[in-house]
């Protein structure tokens, strides 16, 4: 048999391939992903930033928004099984036209891009 027990062969390649192109990075290092592109609220949307302070249930939270409204959110059918939203999480929310006092969830940020709009100023 010729089996190769002391070496994995996929960090190996990996490796190689790493130390050929001069990356200065070694391979088992975690780096943390920076954001790229980061959705912003669109005021013409009607859209705002909101942060999830409770939990309802019924695909339903309580948002406490950034113009300094607390609404009744909604995670509507399309984005339940998608956003898997927890207390303290930063979303864009659209206000319901009716009812000043509910909004829809339409975007969950991750922790990256949190940073990004903390740096860039969207967040306090």
């Amino acid at each position: 048999m010729n089996r190769n027990r002391g070496i994995n062969l996929a960090n190996y390649r990996s490796n190689l391939r790493k130390k050929r192109a001069g990356s200065t990075k070694s391979a088992n290092s975690a780096e943390i992903p920076e954001a790229t592109r980061v959705r912003t609220p669109r005021r013409e949307r009607n859209e705002v930033l909101a942060t999830v302070s409770s939990l309802l249930g019924s695909k339903r939270v309580t948002l406490q928004c950034m113009d300094g409204i607390v609404r009744m959110g909604r995670i509507p059918g399309s984005n339940n099984k998608k956003m898997w939203i927890r207390e303290g999480d930063i979303v864009i929310a659209t206000p319901w036209e009716i009812q000043d006092t509910k909004a829809d969830v339409i975007w969950k940020y991750t922790r990256p891009q949190i940073e990004w709009l903390e740096r860039k100023g969207y967040l306090k």
